[in-house]
């Protein structure tokens, strides 16, 4: 039996067997463990979970109901396809949350916050330097999200989070080169500098641009896949 996957966030209960499932299964097809299109063996699964086959049924439901796998009826499941014209929709819309968080935290932010940002930002520069991308990934997430949440608006919260389950998809299957990394980084800095200075307007442009172009850059990187 495998544990409760760890998340950047304190859980507020114990999830239940099929929940922790679902976790897992997700992590498998956000970072292109489980490739678009691919079918999904209940068989093989069950065995390196070490489960049934109920909770994993209860799991690819959860899964089916966020659009990242697709129930075939009396055929299984497959995952689902990543769509460039819905990348395009997706990160256009996240560009302009991400504008509106930058607006809100410039004001909203403490400065005990503005230094939990920066704290974890520093982290996040040393797995770049080490060239830990999946280390370097999964804070920058932790960021975001962190960032979204001292913004102040459980609405805007929401609505990122479920479009960042798409987005991280998006990523992973694009494969995204060394140098939009290096630019990612230099984009971070600026955003962090934005905050430290309270600058709404450089904030909130700093972050949907940021935004802007890690959808360019995923575009490009599904084009050449």
């Amino acid at each position: 039996m495998f544990d409760t996957p760890t998340d950047d966030r304190a859980p507020l209960r114990r999830l239940s067997l099929y929940e922790v499932v679902a976790e897992r299964l997700r992590t498998m097809v956000l970072e292109g463990e489980l490739s678009p299109g691919s079918r999904i063996s209940e068989k093989q699964l069950c065995e390196a979970f070490e489960v049934s086959r109920t909770p994993l049924r209860e799991a690819l439901k959860v899964l089916a109901n966020e659009g990242i796998i697709e129930l075939l009826p009396n055929r299984g499941a497959r995952v689902t396809e990543v769509e460039p014209r819905e990348v395009h929709d997706l990160f256009e819309v996240m560009a302009a949350l991400e504008g509106l968080s930058g607006r809100l935290l410039a004001s909203r932010a403490s400065d005990a916050e503005i230094d939990e940002i920066r704290t974890l930002h520093e982290r996040m520069v040393a797995y770049y330097r080490r060239q830990e991308r999946r280390e370097y990934f999964r804070l920058n997430q932790r960021i975001h999200r962190r960032l979204t949440e001292i913004a102040g608006n459980r609405v805007l919260l929401e609505q990122q989070e479920q479009l960042n389950l798409k987005i991280t998809r998006a990523r992973y299957a694009a494969n995204l080169q060394l140098g939009r990394w290096d630019e990612s980084m230099r984009e971070h800095e600026t955003i962090l500098a934005a905050l430290e200075a309270r600058d709404t307007e450089a904030l909130a442009t700093a972050m949907a641009e940021h935004m802007r172009h890690t959808g360019a850059a995923v575009l490009e990187g599904l084009d050449g896949a």
